[in-house]
């Protein structure tokens, strides 16, 4: 007992280590657009100079090649969130379906035991329901972390079959640095409250592998209402953030077909027309008002409850903001017919 309370401990030590981080990397990576995009004088430099590593492919000038990649290595993005959302799925549901229940029939036992031994009903009846609010919280960031996995997996799909790169198209390697960091960063903080104890769970589940061998290992009993019931239990706003996730997945995804159906309307790669349907009927860049939609949606999903996760929205936002604003004086610049009513990245506001 004493050697458990001592683990439970130190993972929670662990935990909060590993959430500080996170956010302090959310509020140093926000911290500069907010920054820039402020009028204030003798704070041009550093706007031009952000603007500088955020430009890539129509906004950065061909001839900028110094420090750049090849646009395509868009798609090394979704390489790596795939591989790291899905590590960090498949860990977080074997750890909630093989863990979670003997913790609540642990604490249920200790419940029991305080009642017979004269405890405090309070403290064991305060204690129960943060083991089940524990519990739940695992479950809602498999909930979360599947929504993510839907995400990156259309956003591999369109690296590879919708968009078509111009072969000259870059963008520079500290925007491509700042894309490996996000889809790392980003899928952790669904589950960086209690990653710890889930990586501690998966070492555990590896030595034991190692020292009993496969067919010595415990096999727990598996049906697919294990699957299922945890889900149907999720709270109201967990399946309000899932509608808006989709309504934005699924603009998201019409955006980006129109943006790469345009080359087939050009002569060259290199030529650019002006895209209309969807939502690029009231703003210049929908895939990333899309984009706000999405991450908001997961924001909702999570009951607001996290900071990491506010931290995560306002570095999407701020980020998306900050380029649809060059995009939209990109587009006014290169077309003199270009629509005037549309707006930059919010219909109607900006």
């Amino acid at each position: 007992m004493i050697m458990s309370e001592i683990l439970y401990l130190r993972m929670e030590e662990l935990g909060l280590g590993l959430v500080s981080l996170l956010r302090a990397a959310w509020i140093a990576a926000t911290l500069p657009i907010l920054v820039a995009c402020m009028p204030l004088p003798g704070l041009g430099w550093f706007r031009r100079a952000l603007l500088g590593f955020a430009k890539r492919g129509k906004i950065l000038p061909s001839n900028s090649t110094k420090l750049t990649v090849p646009q395509r290595f868009f798609c090394h993005f979704y390489v790596v969130a795939i591989f790291w959302t899905t590590l960090l799925l498949v860990a977080v549901w074997f750890y909630a379906i093989k863990m979670l229940p003997s913790l609540i029939e642990h604490d249920l036992f200790s419940t029991i035991t305080s009642h017979l031994t004269g405890g405090s009903h309070a403290f064991s009846w305060h204690k129960s329901l943060s083991t089940r609010e524990h519990v739940y919280n695992v479950w809602l960031s498999v909930f979360l972390l599947l929504l993510m996995e839907v995400q990156v997996l259309r956003r591999f799909y369109e690296t590879i079959y919708v968009f078509n790169y111009s072969s000259s198209a870059r963008m520079h390697i500290f925007g491509y640095l700042a894309g490996l960091f996000f889809y790392t960063a980003a899928p952790l903080s669904l589950c960086c409250t209690f990653a710890p104890e889930v990586f501690e769970f998966v070492k555990n589940l590896v030595a034991e592998f190692i020292v009993k061998g496969k067919d010595r290992m415990s096999k727990p009993e598996f049906n697919i209402w294990m699957f299922v019931t945890p889900f149907l239990r999720l709270r109201w706003y967990a399946w309000i953030g899932a509608a808006i996730f989709l309504w934005g997945w699924v603009h998201q995804l019409r955006c980006h077909e129109i943006l790469g159906s345009l080359r087939e309307k050009t002569e060259t790669v290199e030529e650019y027309v002006i895209p209309y349907g969807d939502w690029f009927e009231y703003v210049s860049s929908p895939h990333y008002s899309a984009e706000i939609v999405i991450y908001g949606g997961l924001l909702v999903a999570s009951g607001g409850a996290d900071l990491s996760l506010w931290l995560l929205f306002a570095f999407v936002v701020a980020n998306l903001v900050f380029a649809a604003t060059e995009t939209q004086r990109w587009y006014h610049h290169k077309f003199d017919d270009y629509p005037r009513n549309r707006y930059a990245i919010f219909p109607f506001v900006y």
